[in-house]
């Protein structure tokens, strides 16, 4: 994946060839088939790993405004809801993971952790969840 970057930047890729994201490559963000494998092979592995990264992520901003700024951010009234479903969604991942060792809960547990951080960190900027919540209004609206 480096080579390819380095020589689509280097080259110019001018003459057509093929670039560094083009239809055959997943991007930055996507998951390599490996990756999938194992959140697929091993979710319960996957899971408990996930979800510590996930709070040493969020965690990590402590570090950066102190742990009872930060603290008073996350429970500030804008996002406690959202702050309580987050750990509650975490909590439910690892009781799903390591408790009840369900690979289906599990998956399905992880799939509401991201969309729960997804709604938290849509917390702090500013009218993110709005526009959010719009859009899937619109997106998924069954009226015609």
């Amino acid at each position: 994946m480096w080579a390819k970057l380095n020589q689509s930047m280097l080259e110019g890729n001018e003459e057509g060839g093929e670039g560094f994201l083009d239809e055959e490559s997943d991007g930055f963000c996507a998951l390599s088939a490996t990756q999938s494998l194992i959140v697929f092979a091993k979710p319960i592995k996957f899971a408990v790993l996930f979800t510590f990264g996930n709070l040493l992520a969020v965690g990590s901003t402590a570090f950066l405004f102190g742990p009872v700024q930060q603290m008073r951010m996350m429970f500030d009234s804008v996002r406690v809801y959202a702050t309580a479903i987050y750990l509650g969604c975490v909590v439910i991942a690892l009781i799903c993971a390591l408790w009840i060792h369900s690979k289906i809960l599990t998956i399905i547990a992880i799939i509401c952790e991201v969309c729960a951080l997804i709604w938290y960190s849509l917390s702090y900027i500013p009218f993110a969840r709005r526009i959010v919540s719009d859009l899937m209004f619109r997106l998924f609206d069954t009226e015609l």
